[in-house]
């Protein structure tokens, strides 16, 4: 099979193609093992020309716009082939291409630094154990009024806890449907948006987030399941460093991720959030759902610069105050040795807020608590509550970097004499890391 043009495409150019998409790209001659061989050349020529792969292209330094007009003109006579969309915060751009278009693009001058396999990206969920248990964090003198949270995600149900007294959502930005008016038709991202910032209003303010007045930004990257794909959530990113002044996006809450590739630490996902931490947004990362096992945390987490977050099992003998990892909470180290998580917060059987009739409340109705409220596990819980204690410390200093940021709720964990890698800094008190700043500001 080394003589068939598409697998010696992979070994001439395996530092230009990613695993996945090396890996996909072989797997097209699977089909061979089961067919004569006089039969193959045609099979051949078939398959480069017809199956198509989603990719995101990444292009060399800021020659994106020049890579792109190139790659427009040799697929154009490509009738399988497409560019879908620009994504200049990550210097790529995705689309669908046939191995023939890829063995176009890479032998002729387009500017690519490397073509991705534009895999799936879930949200960071465990369902399996609901419970009438709910993580309350200790009151605090700061609300996050004046700060704007992302929850880039599967979408925003206007629950009353956002919208009473007054409407807190923002604003709204449908990547998957192109709908207008704030959805969720999953769950996760409204009980991510709870977790940050609920106040409570349906509950007697029993059941609320830690940044109570914040501002809150639904952006839907992810489908009914709770699946996309790396471009998309790159999209939904972009959409935000885009209108960052216009809607004032102090944060962003990432409760996803996908699967990492470690032969490259700096992938298109890592790129972008980057991007997003460098023009003064902070960034709150999941890490991931696939512990207890090491090295298993998600991209975008692995980046060094945002803030990766495992998570916390605050409940284990309920009432003396004892703390454990939740054993589902990926483990570092991250790609490249990098010590992740940075820190871990509440993750198990946390309640908050329930979108009524969607995939989650459908399927899961045991997690139902009483009409208005959701019970759910997981590192996605973990990522916006520490994303609403960010939101507190911008609250008492409106003027922080996002390094700033990442530094105080670094210094506001507690060591649990865990290693690093399992724990971070250790897990997130969010009254000392927001005390330690009100003491700062005055």
């Amino acid at each position: 099979m080394l003589g068939f043009s598409i697998i010696q495409l992979t070994k001439d150019h395996s530092d230009r193609l990613d695993k996945e998409l090396r890996t996909r790209l072989v797997h097209l001659y699977k089909p061979m093992r089961r067919i004569p061989c006089f039969l193959h050349s045609l099979l051949e020529k078939y398959l480069v020309k017809y199956k198509t792969f989603p990719v995101i292209i990444e292009f060399k330094g800021d020659e994106i716009y020049s890579g792109m007009n190139k790659i427009e003109s040799l697929i154009d006579k490509e009738r399988k082939c497409k560019i879908n969309q620009q994504l200049p915060g990550a210097g790529c751009c995705s689309g669908t291409l046939t191995a023939s278009g890829i063995e176009k693009l890479l032998t002729n001058e387009c500017h690519i630094r490397k073509i991705y396999y534009d895999r799936e990206v879930r949200a960071l969920v465990d369902v399996s154990s609901p419970s009438e248990r709910s993580h309350k964090l200790n009151e605090l003198d700061l609300t996050g009024k004046g700060v704007n949270i992302a929850v880039v995600d599967t979408g925003l149900y206007p629950h009353e806890d956002l919208t009473q007294p007054n409407n807190r959502i923002v604003a709204f930005k449908d990547i998957v449907h192109n709908r207008e008016d704030p959805y969720d038709d999953n769950g996760h991202g409204t009980h991510c948006a709870g977790d940050a910032a609920g106040n409570g209003f349906s509950s007697d303010f029993q059941y609320r987030g830690p940044a109570s007045e914040a501002g809150v930004i639904g952006v839907k990257v992810l489908n009914q399941a709770g699946s996309g794909s790396l471009s998309t959530v790159m999209a939904g990113i972009q959409w935000c460093i885009d209108h960052k002044e216009e809607h004032h996006i102090d944060v962003i809450s990432l409760s996803l991720g996908a699967a990492p590739d470690d032969s490259d630490c700096n992938d298109p996902l890592v790129q972008i959030v980057e991007r997003a931490w460098s023009s003064g947004i902070f960034v709150c990362v999941a890490a991931g759902n696939s512990g207890p096992d090491e090295r298993t945390i998600a991209t975008p987490g692995i980046s060094p610069k945002v803030v990766t977050v495992g998570a916390l099992d605050d409940g284990a003998t309920a009432g003396q105050g004892d703390k454990e990892i939740a054993s589902f909470s990926s483990r570092g180290p991250a790609c490249g040795g990098v010590i992740k998580p940075d820190l871990v917060a509440p993750g198990v059987n946390v309640i908050s807020l329930r979108s009524p009739g969607s995939f989650l409340d459908k399927t899961t109705k045991a997690n139902r608590i009483e009409t208005n409220y959701f019970s759910l596990s997981g590192t996605s819980m973990s990522t916006p509550i520490c994303a609403g204690v960010a939101a507190l410390i911008l609250h008492a200093h409106p003027e922080y970097t996002p390094d700033q940021v990442k530094q105080k709720l670094i210094n506001g964990a507690v060591d649990m004499g865990l290693p690093a890698n399992i724990q971070g800094a250790g897990y997130l008190d969010a009254e000392k890391a927001v005390e330690a700043s009100i003491i700062h500001n005055n």
